[in-house]
């Protein structure tokens, strides 16, 4: 079995009127379950870098009636690439993107920098290359890397969740560390 959103998101504390980050939102199939999870009091920002998709996630959650889910073209290469004040995220996502994203470390520094003193962070990556689905071997960011990243970026440990058979869950809280607060000092302009 693999990944099920759904089911991943049970294993996280999100609650009515939060606000809510998907990095790397893609198809949006955790965007979708976040904006009926905070409900009309919160708010979900759905960034990701390919415009299409971003496109086609508006127009299912304008069917879905979820007006609460902003889309919102994303660079996670760079600082400052998310586009969001600092301090704003309470829950973010970062689901089947690592493997992905170039410079790892701007992508943890810009979510530390957005996410507010007491968030949390749900990190779920490939743990192999099964068959041919999912990234290459050689694209595959191991757990232990995917660890040491958030942690150097000013996150601790809270706990790890089952997410499949061919992946990894990890809850992440911010922590009050120098790293943490060097990321957040970082003079990045807020633009939302």
């Amino acid at each position: 079995m693999f990944s099920d959103p759904q089911k991943n998101l049970a294993q996280f504390d999100i609650a009515p009127g939060m606000k809510v980050a998907d990095f790397g939102s893609g198809a949006g199939h955790y965007a979708l379950l976040l904006g009926r999870a905070v409900g009309l009091s919160g708010q979900v920002f759905a960034l990701d870098v390919q415009k299409d998709l971003l496109v086609t996630l508006k127009r299912e959650a304008e069917k879905a009636h979820l007006f609460n889910i902003e889309i919102v073209w994303s660079d996670f290469d760079g600082s400052g690439g998310t586009k969001l004040k600092s301090g704003v995220i309470e829950r973010g996502i970062v689901a089947n993107v690592l493997f992905q994203i170039n410079h790892k470390e701007n992508l943890a520094r810009e979510i530390a920098r957005v996410m507010r003193p007491d968030g949390k962070l749900l990190v779920i990556d490939w743990l192999d290359s099964f068959g041919g689905i999912g990234p290459e071997p050689k694209s595959v960011f191991l757990k232990e890397k995917c660890r040491t990243l958030f942690e150097q970026a000013g996150f601790g440990l809270e706990k790890e969740i089952s997410a499949g058979l061919h992946h990894y869950g990890f809850v992440f809280k911010k922590s009050d560390n120098p790293n943490a607060k060097k990321v957040q000092s970082m003079g990045l302009v807020d633009v939302k």
